[in-house]
């Protein structure tokens, strides 16, 4: 916990740095769909993709002319997954979990000569950190964990200097979930996140 204070207050720093050298401030509203796929230590569990939603606030940084600056998001996310496997004691994981996520991005808007005023792709990376907000776990062999981190990769547009559309791929970088009071040969498993997440933002 003391590492992600300390990367939020780094990034924090950094966008104030930025602030003071004349950057480009912009907040606004963001929703969108995330698509969530657990990814499990054991080939014994699969699990397909199965569609979210996420909706919440951000805020953004970008310096001028070069276009490079950061954003952060505070955002409700709520995943599904649907695993299955041949012992049924695995079975019905994890069905549904709630987080606040926290994604902090470098982002680097590209400036077209001729249409930037118009349209602005961009691309964005960073860590993202979500913490559980829902109280059931995920069965009674598996217990969900209180903070999952991960790493975005992003890429999107800026149309008309307000409105943003974008797509990332997050990859968990922390277990999700893990197993609990383990008895006779069950192996101990983990589980992580991987998730596709596409978004429109409107900001002022």
């Amino acid at each position: 916990m003391k590492r992600v204070l300390s990367v939020i207050v780094i990034a924090v720093i950094g966008m104030v740095a930025a602030n003071n050298v004349s950057a480009q401030f912009k907040f606004g509203l963001k929703a969108g769909v995330a698509v969530n796929n657990l990814k499990f230590s054991e080939d014994i569990i699969k699990s397909d993709n199965r569609a979210g939603f996420t909706g919440g606030a951000m805020i953004e940084f970008t310096a001028p002319v070069i276009g490079v600056g950061l954003d952060a998001s505070v955002m409700y996310v709520h995943r599904t997954a649907d695993s299955y496997s041949e012992n049924p004691e695995y079975a019905e994981i994890g069905k549904k979990r709630d987080y606040i996520d926290i994604p902090l991005n470098l982002k680097w808007k590209i400036n077209i000569p001729a249409v930037s005023k118009i349209i602005k792709p961009y691309i964005a990376t960073g860590p993202a950190f979500a913490f559980l907000v829902s109280k059931e776990d995920a069965n009674k062999f598996f217990k969900n964990k209180k903070c999952d981190i991960s790493w975005n990769i992003g890429v999107g547009l800026e149309l008309f200097s307000h409105l943003q559309v974008g797509a990332s791929y997050g990859i968990g970088l922390t277990k999700a979930l893990e197993t609990v009071d383990v008895v006779d040969d069950m192996p101990v498993i983990e589980g992580k996140n991987k998730y596709w997440t596409i978004t429109a933002a409107y900001l002022f």
